[in-house]
């Protein structure tokens, strides 16, 4: 039996993936959480074989979640299921340790089959990343891939037309660490203003309003 953890803030996905699973004998939701902070406590509090987690929660990303989960529990597998197209997150969160990423647009036979392969020992990997992985050999990779995970959050806000103030008070960092952010991103982008953030979001086909 594998023992899922599913971490996701909307009830009605947690509902829709238990019944999903509740069909399959190999499979059963342990526990569920609806924000990064609680999946952790589960994590930290239950035996559990694998980790679903959403990379858009409140309290604390899944991102930043997945990290913790990993510097604490490195052999606990962790797939990412999130709303997000391949494009946007895949290669960043297997480089944070994920074991997969899967859109909530997979079939429901294939995210069993991926839960069942990551419980396993595998590590997914779409064909879509394989072949820009391969594509870019030998090549100058896309410059946004080389902000760090708070830069390349930071950079969707200031996208999004947000201001320095209400971005940090959204992180919970300071105004003045955003505007470091937001230098360091124009310096790695090449880019001048705000204006040059969102167009280079619109050309690399970067999700803004998630």
């Amino acid at each position: 039996m594998i023992r899922v953890l599913i971490a996701d803030d909307h009830a009605v996905v947690r509902e829709g993936f238990r019944r999903m699973i509740e069909n399959d004998p190999q499979i059963k939701v342990v526990a569920e959480a609806e924000n990064g902070i609680e999946a952790l406590q589960m994590v930290r509090s239950k035996n559990i074989d694998v980790v679903v987690l959403d990379m858009s929660m409140p309290e604390m990303s899944g991102l930043d979640c997945l990290k913790q989960i990993k510097a604490e529990f490195p052999d606990l597998p962790v797939l990412i299921f999130s709303m997000h197209p391949e494009e946007q997150y895949e290669q960043r969160v297997l480089s944070a340790g994920a074991n997969g990423y899967i859109t909530k647009r997979t079939k429901p036979m294939e995210v069993l089959q991926a839960i069942k392969d990551v419980a396993a020992g595998k590590r997914l990997m779409s064909e879509s990343l394989k072949e820009r992985i391969i594509k870019a050999k030998g090549k100058m990779e896309d410059p946004h891939l080389k902000l760090s995970d708070r830069e390349f959050q930071v950079m969707k806000l200031i996208a999004k037309g947000w201001k320095p103030k209400d971005i940090g008070h959204y992180l919970k960092i300071s105004e003045k660490t955003v505007t470091t952010y937001k230098g360091r991103i124009l310096q790695k982008l090449g880019l001048t203003s705000n204006t040059d953030i969102l167009r280079y979001c619109i050309e690399h086909q970067i999700e803004i309003d998630a």
